[in-house]
């Protein structure tokens, strides 16, 4: 098999896609009824005379409507058949550039064609119908230029990640992509490390992360970790501690804005009322999660509840204004990050008052 294209990483070719107006729609409607034309415009009168008079009246036999219906069935017909085929045409493309590498990742492993046609569609069903993703605020995203979303962590298994991505991709008006930073662990496991960098997540180390911001794009970062991700339910929505605020330091030495993000409904999917300790030193993870359905339905138990997520972006807060050597100060730093801390914990709570029921 062929290796793909690896483009440089400051690539400066707009990966913007582009959106259909209103316009275009109309344009494709008409392209979808092949054989259908916009007939002139009729000459006053025309409709008088006895034909005219008798479809005017209902008195006709009913041939010429018959023949309508008919031959818009037969361009119905040939429409869908036409778009199967677009369809079916466009999949064995995808898979020939597969199996070609004629396709292009970048210098993390980003796989944007793959993570557009494959992985989002294979998250979309679980972020729509299962989880009923409600999003606010996304236009505190911004259009273009970097931005580093911070956001909260629960849930047992990190799926809160996976709906965030989801949400700047299919939600913002851009269509932007967002780039989440992942712990060491997510690049050791099998399967799950290719994965992760064809969707665009790197290492969370401040260098890859900087060089990501300055390079235009929109990071993820979820401060607590595992601390936050394994905690029992009983801490639900109770924020961890964001560890040294190193995430505060990266986003003002790109000089891009941090925009808070809380996430409700994670904490309810795998309830964790238990952590067998031992086990989880001897497979080398840092927590093996017990909860009312796991491990005592078996494979059954690892399904999540549907609960009803609601994702809310907050608003940015600027870091361009500071100084190149504010990145160094710590007292600045303790305390942007405390900013940021306590919006998410004041937004957590504002949900969970408004929301009706943890399933609904």
């Amino acid at each position: 098999m062929a290796d793909a294209k690896v483009i440089p990483f400051d690539d400066d070719r707009s990966r913007a896609r582009r959106r259909p107006s209103r316009a275009d729609g109309e344009a494709a409607a008409v392209r979808a009824l092949p054989g259908a034309q916009q007939s002139p415009q009729e000459p006053e009168g025309a409709g008088e005379g006895p034909a005219g008079t008798e479809a005017a009246s209902g008195r006709g036999t009913g041939t010429d409507a018959g023949a309508g219906v008919e031959a818009g069935s037969r361009a119905g017909a040939v429409s869908d058949a036409g778009g199967w085929e677009r369809r079916l045409a466009g999949g064995l493309a995808f898979l020939r550039r597969r199996i070609t590498g004629d396709y292009e990742v970048d210098e993390f492993g980003y796989d944007e064609e793959l993570t557009d046609q494959v992985l989002m569609s294979l998250l979309r069903p679980l972020y729509e119908k299962y989880f009923r993703v409600e999003v606010k605020g996304i236009e505190n995203i911004p259009d273009k230029g970097g931005a580093l979303i911070v956001a909260n962590h629960s849930g047992t298994l990190p799926l809160d990640g996976l709906m965030m991505q989801v949400a700047v991709h299919d939600q913002h008006p851009a269509g932007r992509h967002l780039r989440l930073l992942a712990a060491d662990l997510v690049f050791v496991l099998p399967v799950v490390n290719e994965l992760a960098r064809k969707a665009g997540h790197t290492l969370a180390c401040a260098e890859d992360a900087e060089r990501l911001l300055r390079a235009g794009e929109i990071v993820g970062v979820m401060p607590e970790g595992f601390k936050g991700i394994g905690k029992p339910f009983s801490e639900r929505y109770k924020l961890q501690r964001f560890g040294r605020g190193g995430f505060v330091s990266t986003a003002l030495r790109a000089g891009v804005p941090i925009v808070p993000c809380s996430i409700v409904g994670a904490e309810e999917i795998y309830p964790m009322v238990g952590n067998a300790k031992t086990l989880a030193r001897v497979l080398g993870v840092p927590y093996v999660p017990i909860t009312p359905t796991f491990p005592w339905l078996g494979p059954l138990g690892a399904l999540p509840l549907p609960t009803k997520w609601t994702i809310q972006f907050g608003e940015p807060i600027p870091t361009d204004g500071y100084a190149p050597e504010a990145a160094e100060d710590p007292m600045l730093m303790f305390n942007l990050t405390d900013q940021v801390r306590e919006q998410i914990q004041h937004t957590l709570y504002k949900l969970l008052v408004q929301r009706r029921s943890v399933f609904f």
